[in-house]
């Protein structure tokens, strides 16, 4: 119990330093004395809000010059992190890279070396990876070159330079084709692409590498990414993208004369195929997310995996409607035959994400998807 004159100072010194202020002990803070409000203030604050007065990291974003890296990149940029930029630019857009940009590849150990020498990173995003489905079984060396051996390197030398913190850029293309929908993370894993048969193969190897390293890894399956920045700078910039809305938008801007639909006889409402597209801007927070996770609840040495989804699909003919509709813009089309390994519904189960990080997807509806693809579309593919 404090005498009253103790009382008396402190109370004189909390008017002369309003907020409060520190009791230094040979020259060393000892204790803080706060004003009551200034406590209760403390005591309320949100914990997102007190995440965001917690020490800011520094990043390393492999492929981050590409359409997906390119937005996470922004949203921890805009965070106050301090982002690195590695990219050998073979499809990403030297303009679209955040924070300091190095050009180069995964396979240039030499390179790796000096980059995290000098970068002295807290934690690495890893999306450098070749992404076509359909090349991959023409050119399947290549696939597990780039994304397996060369995510060796960068592995390698997270673990030479003392970096434990990786979250993988994943696909729900690793899940079993006869898996139930919606699929969750225990649902069978059996890739029908060599392409899914690297994201399969490169999440074994972070698991088992976490437990030998002390690393702390999250792998994040995307089910179907879509839409652009809100303010148009940063979009999907492949002109050659096999996805369907890009596509779609093709025909649209009078890129393309037609759109082929594969497949009209699906048990769906109305026999096209079935797909769960999330925003690029929610898979972005997604990975800021995943980042807060790994610091605040994972321990050393573990391995975890989400999907990201937004629980609904939409049906071809659907996004070709809504694309109408936004564009004002006639879309022509004709039916084609089912495609080899192509599935009625791919639906995401995200509950596991939704309870872990208290994801929530705020852009995923399809107009915002549609409306914020075309603008960038536009912008970009306009002559």
């Amino acid at each position: 119990m404090l005498s009253k004159k103790a009382l008396q100072e402190l109370l004189e010194a909390i008017r002369k330093y309003p907020g409060g202020f520190v009791v230094l002990e040979e020259n060393s803070p000892k204790f803080a004395i706060l004003d009551y409000d200034v406590y209760q203030n403390l005591q309320t604050t949100p914990k997102n809000q007190v995440t965001e007065t917690k020490k800011k990291m520094k990043i390393l974003i492999t492929g981050g010059a590409g359409y997906i890296g390119s937005h996470t990149a922004r949203e921890l940029s805009d965070a106050g992190h301090q982002i690195t930029t590695l990219d050998n630019l073979s499809t990403g857009i030297r303009e679209f890279a955040q924070g300091e940009f190095i050009k180069g590849d995964l396979a240039d150990t030499d390179l790796l070396d000096s980059v995290f020498e000098e970068g002295k990173f807290d934690a690495v995003i890893h999306f450098a990876a070749s992404i076509q489905v359909e090349e991959s079984t023409r050119k399947p060396l290549e696939y597990y070159q780039n994304n397996v051996i060369n995510g060796l390197n960068l592995l390698e030398a997270m673990v030479k330079h003392g970096v434990s913190d990786i979250v993988f850029s994943s696909s729900c293309t690793v899940y079993d084709e006869k898996s139930p929908v919606p699929m969750d993370e225990n649902s069978p894993i059996k890739p029908s692409s060599p392409y899914g048969e690297t994201k399969a193969v490169y999440e074994n190897v972070l698991k088992w590498a976490a437990g030998a390293y002390n690393l702390r890894a999250v792998s994040l399956r995307y089910f179907n990414p879509a839409g652009a920045a809100l303010d148009g700078a940063l979009g999907l910039a492949n002109p050659e993208s096999s996805l369907l809305i890009p596509n779609v938008l093709d025909v649209a801007m009078g890129r393309k004369e037609t759109l082929k639909v594969f497949g009209n006889d699906y048990p769906t409402q109305d026999g096209t195929g079935v797909r769960d597209y999330i925003h690029v801007l929610d898979l972005a927070a997604a990975h800021a997310l995943a980042l807060k996770y790994i610091r605040e609840k994972m321990e050393p040495g573990s391995y975890d995996v989400f999907n990201v989804g937004t629980e609904k699909g939409y049906t071809v003919l659907e996004i070709i409607n809504a694309v109408c509709d936004v564009t004002g813009r006639m879309v022509n089309f004709e039916m084609a035959p089912r495609r080899a390994g192509d599935r009625a519904e791919v639906i995401a189960n995200a509950s596991k994400i939704k309870q872990a990080m208290d994801f929530e997807p705020k852009y995923s509806d399809l107009k915002t998807i549609i409306e914020t693809h075309w603008a960038f579309h536009k912008k970009r593919f306009t002559e």
